[in-house]
């Protein structure tokens, strides 16, 4: 769900000639770690999370460019009736386990995407960018309704590449089916996130409370703390890249305890926070269209799921829930005392300079949406 971590670099805050204060932007590339689910719970404490001494590895040796390739196993954290993990644990990263010439390929691989996006779709001078943004606009002189259409024209093609990547990775391979989805869905959320930071407050005003003392402070908070839910869609940087092979992660620690579909709940937030602010009709559209493709992406993701993993899903499923904190509360998730370490990690700090250095960085993200004059 790529769309939702680009659109949430922009802040829908007022031009810069209205010297508005911004609001905070969430990281459009989240740092994801190789992670490692072979855990076993402690006797002591059965929700607490202690590595096996086994050689399977989510990341195992031969899985990044350059080096052989070899099978992956899924390992089971067993029985659980005694709350043993049976997916990953999330968040995880061993400095040791890093190969600098993993992200040597990555920053290599990101150029790379950004040049060829700019050259093949943003710059109007060579990209197809403004003769797309253009044809839809075309369909409707209705900001809304254009709005709609590019958020559904993304969905369907994300959501509907993700549900045939088993068939599509058996028929090209992992990489090149990553290569494929990246390089189609690209650049369609760059258009719709670009539109919509040109056309926020082009829609019918239904209300203002951007002078409302404690507004701002609330939208900026309820912004930071959605990145943190947003987070996990993309845990592993390097299978974003496809420097190491791309896997269907069954995450279970964490921010996963809390929700089981964390990249929704930090969507919902967002569009909720941000909609308050702006309060405007073109908010309020693109704000539904947001949710409602999260919301099929609930189903979705289950459903792929429950395909690769079976049983063992559904224990996992068993024991979280889709609304927020809604397992732990009917007891059927148990937090183990130790639940404040599994956010203790570097990626978790990674988000939050990433996080403060978009929302600096967001006028310039606004100039360079205006240039475009999509």
């Amino acid at each position: 769900m790529a769309f939702s971590s680009l659109l949430l670099t922009t802040s829908p805050t007022l031009p810069l000639s209205s010297h508005r204060r911004t609001l905070p932007i969430p990281s459009t590339r989240p740092l994801k770690p190789s992670v490692n689910p072979n855990f076993a719970t402690n006797s002591s404490n059965p929700r607490s999370i202690e590595p096996l001494f086994v050689s399977a590895r989510v990341r195992a040796r031969g899985s990044s460019i350059g080096e052989a390739e070899a099978e992956e196993p899924y390992v089971d954290g067993g029985d659980d009736e005694g709350g043993a993990l049976r997916g990953e644990d999330s968040a995880a990263f061993d400095l040791g386990e890093q190969r600098l010439a993993s992200w040597a390929y990555f920053a290599a691989i990101l150029g790379a995407v950004l040049f060829g996006l700019n050259v093949v779709w943003i710059d109007p001078s060579t990209g197809f960018g403004t003769a797309f943004v253009g044809a839809v606009s075309s369909l409707s002189s209705s900001h809304e309704v254009v709005m709609l259409i590019l958020i559904i024209i993304f969905a369907a093609v994300h959501s509907g590449m993700a549900s045939f990547r088993d068939a599509g990775e058996k028929l090209i391979g992992e990489r090149a089916y990553r290569v494929l989805f990246a390089g189609i869905s690209l650049p369609l959320a760059v258009s719709t996130i670009v539109y919509f930071i040109n056309h926020r407050y082009d829609g019918t005003q239904l209300w203002q409370v951007q002078s409302v003392p404690g507004i701002h402070e609330l939208v900026w908070v309820s912004s930071f703390i959605s990145f943190y839910f947003l987070y996990p869609s993309t845990f592993n940087l390097l299978e974003v890249a496809a420097v190491d092979k791309p896997k269907l992660h069954m995450w279970e620690t964490g921010i996963m305890r809390i929700t089981r579909h964390p990249q929704m709940v930090g969507q919902v937030i967002w569009c909720l926070a941000h909609t308050l602010w702006i309060g405007n009709s073109v908010a309020v559209a693109a704000s539904v269209g947001l949710i409602a493709h999260h919301l099929f992406g609930v189903w979705n993701g289950d459903r792929r799921l429950a395909s690769r993993y079976g049983e063992a899903f559904e224990v996992v499923k068993s024991r979280t829930s889709v609304i927020p904190f809604a397992a732990i509360l009917d007891g059927r998730q148990r937090l183990p005392k130790n639940y404040y370490k599994e956010f203790i990690r570097l990626p978790y700090l990674t988000i939050t300079i990433l996080t403060l250095g978009a929302y600096f960085a967001h006028p310039l993200m606004q100039s360079s949406s205006y240039g475009l004059h999509w």
